[in-house]
């Protein structure tokens, strides 16, 4: 890798901090309800990254257009997701949720497949596919019904994050530096959260330190300086080497979760894992590396996100 040891420490830090968010969304829960977590995540994140904006020399936009663009994006990659994690977690592990997050590459490539911008599917990216959605049919199994709806409200969320950089990969690709972009989406996530609050956060909170530090690194750290980390290390190596952060995020969370919070080491849970992103690799075989991904947007997989 050209950025050599800096490099491999930026991949280290964003690696943790989103794979730990699932840590810190769990932690986060024992005080607040799910949409104070997803409110409180936003904000502090769109302040962490306007300050990031404005100090690069950037600026945010003031076209009604791409404000509309990037709300979109905003509801899609950020407040929605946010608040569903922060819900499926209430009943799911975080090692877990961190698993099904690894599946939204798979559904990146169907969406890219139905809007026609992925035609590149050969025989190898097909089996990927199969098997990525096998892997994550193993994680699920529906045959005796141990996840139960609180793994389909996270599954949710993954495909939120695919569906959500399609959209902005159409509408907003090439229009905006990426710390503007950053900082434009996570404020419109904040409003739209902000809005939200009066109607679906309205529950008493139990504040203790671990959930003010919980939901702090949540927002200051993996809602606002992972995407700048990221955004350094897209820059430093592209796309394809920076994608190599999305294989380390659901180990991380497994590891963290079984750590400090003494989750089960599930064994089909492991399995399941290790096929998916086994699949999710062999979808990012083109026989054009320079295309291999397209990135339009922060997320915790790494190939654009959010968490």
């Amino acid at each position: 890798m050209a950025g050599g040891r800096g490099t491999l420490v930026r991949m280290g830090l964003v690696a943790l901090i989103w794979g730990s968010s699932f840590l810190w969304t769990e932690i986060a829960l024992r005080g607040l309800a799910p949409v104070q977590i997803a409110v409180v995540r936003c904000v502090l994140g769109a302040l962490v990254l306007i300050g990031l904006c404005y100090a690069s020399g950037n600026r945010l936009p003031r076209e009604r257009r791409s404000w509309f663009h990037m709300g979109v994006g905003a509801l899609l990659a950020n407040a929605l997701p946010f608040t569903l994690f922060a819900v499926g977690q209430q009943t799911v592990d975080s090692g877990v949720a961190g698993v099904i997050n690894a599946t939204t590459p798979l559904w990146q490539l169907v969406l890219g497949l139905a809007l026609g911008s992925d035609r590149g599917l050969g025989p190898v990216r097909v089996a990927g596919l199969l098997l990525g959605f096998l892997g994550t049919l193993v994680i699920f199994a529906p045959w005796d019904g141990s996840l139960g709806w609180g793994a389909l409200v996270i599954l949710a969320a993954a495909i939120s994050y695919a569906v959500a950089y399609a959209y902005l990969d159409r509408t907003m690709k090439g229009r905006m530096q990426p710390i503007a972009m950053s900082a434009t989406q996570l404020s419109a996530a904040a409003g739209l959260m902000l809005l939200v609050l009066p109607f679906g956060g309205t529950e008493p909170v139990a504040l203790s330190w671990p959930v003010v530090l919980a939901v702090g690194v949540l927002g200051v750290f993996g809602t606002g300086f992972a995407f700048a980390l990221f955004y350094r290390l897209l820059a430093d190596e592209g796309p394809t080497n920076a994608a190599v952060v999305g294989y380390l995020l659901p180990v991380v969370s497994v590891l963290l979760g079984s750590t400090f919070l003494g989750e089960p080491l599930n064994a089909r849970i492991v399995a399941g894992m290790a096929v998916v992103l086994l699949g999710v690799a062999m979808t990012r075989i083109t026989r054009r590396p320079a295309a291999v991904t397209r990135v339009v947007g922060p997320t915790p997989t790494a190939t654009a996100r959010s968490d």
